[in-house]
């Protein structure tokens, strides 16, 4: 599956993406293959073999179950999947996660469960590393 044996799950994303844009926002049922890259609103359950991926200004309302998932939006509802979750620092989740392995980014609000599936027993704690490189990057090329 996509996402295992690379460091973070969007490293292994493949094939074309199906983008819920901002200001957009779908009601119902969603199933499917392809990644989604979510910066709108869902209301609904889902059963994805992909990687779900909720920006910053991404909402979801309902059970997410994916293959894996990346949440830096909001969710309210459980997410379930059956690989990987990483849960960034802007992520904001009512419900339980679960997930073969998971990463929390401090800063992250969980208000619920978490429960992992995998062999690896404890969620793993991550600071988010690539913003700092991008804005260290920036200040490089303005000076």
């Amino acid at each position: 599956m996509a996402g295992f044996g690379r460091r973070r799950v969007r490293d292994g994303a493949t094939g074309p993406t199906t983008l819920i844009a901002e200001g957009c926002t779908i009601e119902g049922r969603l199933s499917g293959d392809n990644d989604l890259l979510l910066s709108g609103t869902v209301i609904g359950d889902s059963t994805l073999n992909s990687i779900v991926t909720i920006t910053p200004g991404g909402r979801w309302q309902g059970v997410l179950r994916a293959a894996h998932v990346i949440v830096s939006g909001s969710v309210d509802g459980d997410v379930i999947a059956s690989g990987k979750i990483e849960i960034a620092a802007t992520a904001r989740i009512k419900g339980t996660v679960t997930g073969d392995m998971i990463a929390v980014a401090e800063g992250a609000v969980i208000e619920g469960d978490m429960k992992i599936t995998g062999t690896q027993t404890q969620s793993q704690r991550f600071s988010e590393k690539r913003e700092a490189e991008v804005t260290a990057i920036g200040a490089i090329k303005a000076s």
